[in-house]
């Protein structure tokens, strides 16, 4: 089966010459660099993967893109934007030319955002994304996704990802999950789409994380396969790469083997028009 990763972090050290955001820690030591990434990915069968900036990397995009770049049949990134910079518009018509940079990956979780969406003070962002042709990944909460359902009813032609089913990052089991409900009306935009990436990390029940079970089929019924894309944030996982494949390739008895070809990776590569092909791996 072809997959492809919807979402990992990569960093490197935190150094003088390369600090990490002040008082900000890592999902795990030592860091996951894009070389420990392939070795992972190779043993667990994965051909593809999206590439974040972690934030505690300070928005720094060169890693991920310095990655895309010497493997592009294997990674791609969607790069962090700064909104506040003084050329921050002109940059969105020049984004996807950066090579291997295939979308923006933007954080709408702090509570300066909320106003902001219902003011319409980012409108010009999600403008120039629709115009330019740049997909979206956003990370916003239950709470928040009406907003980005505004936003997808106002600019329709703008693709959007919501990361992580919209859960909140430190949140664990029943707290995860209370207004998980919130999530499954902005179904009915048909330019959003939905990441079930990191889901172990989100339960304390162990493998085949059984209690993760009916929202993935919630996820399902409202979405459908083809917009739901498989992904990990691997940093953060307690459970190992090939369990996060299987949960879904072989402990969910009513995803059939198209749906799982859509969710595993073939969704991802077709929303990014990134052309699926055969990938080499190297066994561990």
């Amino acid at each position: 089966m072809f997959i492809a990763d919807s979402q990992v972090h990569i960093w490197a050290p935190n150094s003088p010459r390369r600090a990490w955001l002040h008082g900000a820690t890592p999902h795990c030591e030592p860091p996951l660099t894009a070389e420990l990434l392939l070795q992972k990915m190779d043993a667990a069968g994965v051909a593809r993967c999206i590439l974040v900036p972690p934030s505690w990397d300070c928005g720094r995009n060169d890693l991920v893109l310095d990655a895309a770049q010497k493997h592009p049949d294997r990674f791609a990134a969607f790069g962090r934007f700064h909104l506040d910079v003084p050329d921050a518009r002109p940059q969105i018509a020049n984004w996807r030319k950066q090579p291997g940079m295939l979308g923006m990956r933007c954080s709408f979780t702090l509570p300066g955002y909320a106003p902001a969406f219902r003011e319409g003070r980012l409108d010009w962002l999600f403008a120039a994304l629709q115009e330019h042709h740049v997909p979206l990944m956003a990370l916003v909460n239950h709470g928040t996704v009406h907003l980005i359902d505004a936003v997808a009813e106002r600019f329709p032609e703008l693709k959007i990802a919501l990361c992580h089913l919209a859960i909140e990052t430190e949140d664990r089991d029943e707290k995860a999950f209370r207004d998980f409900d919130k999530l499954l009306p902005i179904a009915q935009r048909p330019n959003v789409i939905v990441k079930v990436s990191a889901l172990p990390a989100y339960t304390s029940d162990p493998y085949p994380f059984r209690a993760l079970h009916p929202y993935i089929r919630k996820v399902y019924d409202a979405f459908g396969p083809q917009r739901m894309f498989w992904g990990t944030d691997l940093g953060r996982l307690k459970c190992t790469y090939t369990q996060a494949i299987t949960l879904f390739t072989e402990e969910l008895p009513w995803l059939t083997a198209e749906d799982k070809a859509w969710i595993m990776g073939r969704g991802l590569c077709e929303w990014l028009g990134w052309a699926r092909q055969a990938v080499a791996l190297t066994p561990p």
